[in-house]
């Protein structure tokens, strides 16, 4: 069943936007995870390494959070088969480990399982259908809060106005899960509260503090990079200011020795 729940202002115009809501109908025997991997492309695969670092050095710094990725989350245990397996994933607080063992899946159903408060989706262009029709049904029915799905390459389908570069899909206060943006960005996360940037010709996502993207944020090797590159710039500032310094000195013993010659010159006269 489909009802509309978001229209233009009326003023006796037709509105050219609408938004549709729908009801998702499990499909238990389609939404079994696959045995075996697919295969990933250079820009799909350097896509998630970076989201994956920029979202683990978040993690670091707010506490108590954990990102992962190709992550299996599973909510059904009467069909433990059907699942997702994000590029990357967000979990707050972290999935318990069994036996101090890494955590292999996510069981909702078990205690401590709670699904990810985000969820990452980098579309392939070997299946684009996967990522624009299938993920968005499965990721309401896990309990995910916030879902992104990121096409560098523009791979999906032009149905309902695709390919999106970028899609933002979130909770409502209903617990619907409701795609609240699509297109080139930038746009705000809510779980984040922070803005996804479009960067690298479109090839690759990043987070940044403001609309502007003035206050980017860095992963933890780019933060450390950069602590040294301005320890080193600071260390030349100092070392040019004492340069500076040491040439003042010089130039006005020099004068003092001007001068000093002139007074004596003068004197034998």
């Amino acid at each position: 069943m489909q009802r509309i729940v978001r229209s233009g202002s009326g003023s006796g115009t037709r509105s050219s936007r609408v938004g549709v809501r729908y009801e998702v109908v499990p499909r238990v025997d389609a939404w079994e995870l696959p045995e075996e991997p697919m295969p990933e492309s250079l820009i799909h695969d350097q896509a998630v390494e970076l989201l994956k670092a920029l979202l683990s050095a978040w993690a670091a710094r707010v506490g108590s959070t954990q990102v992962m990725r190709n992550l299996a989350v599973r909510w059904d245990p009467e069909h433990p088969n059907v699942g997702v397996d994000p590029d990357v994933s967000v979990f707050s607080p972290p999935p318990p480990r069994d036996d101090a063992a890494d955590v292999t899946s996510v069981r909702t159903w078990l205690e401590g399982h709670a699904p990810p408060i985000l969820a990452v989706e980098v579309v392939s262009d070997a299946n684009p259908r996967k990522d624009y029709v299938i993920a968005p049904d499965k990721y309401a029915a896990s309990g995910t809060r916030e879902l992104w799905i990121f096409d560098p390459k523009l791979a999906g389908p032009t149905a309902h106005g695709g390919p999106f570069r970028l899609q933002i899909w979130s909770r409502d206060e209903g617990g619907d899960l409701v795609r609240v943006y699509a297109g080139e960005g930038p746009a705000r996360s809510p779980v984040l509260g922070a803005y996804l940037v479009v960067v690298d010709e479109g090839h690759k996502l990043r987070i940044a503090d403001d609309f502007e993207a003035t206050r980017f944020w860095l992963t933890t090797e780019e933060a450390e990079r950069a602590a040294k590159e301005a320890e080193r710039a600071a260390k030349e500032a100092e070392r040019a200011a004492k340069e500076a310094e040491r040439a003042a000195k010089e130039a006005a013993l020099a004068r003092v020795k001007e001068l000093e010659a002139r007074l004596a010159k003068g004197a034998k006269g």
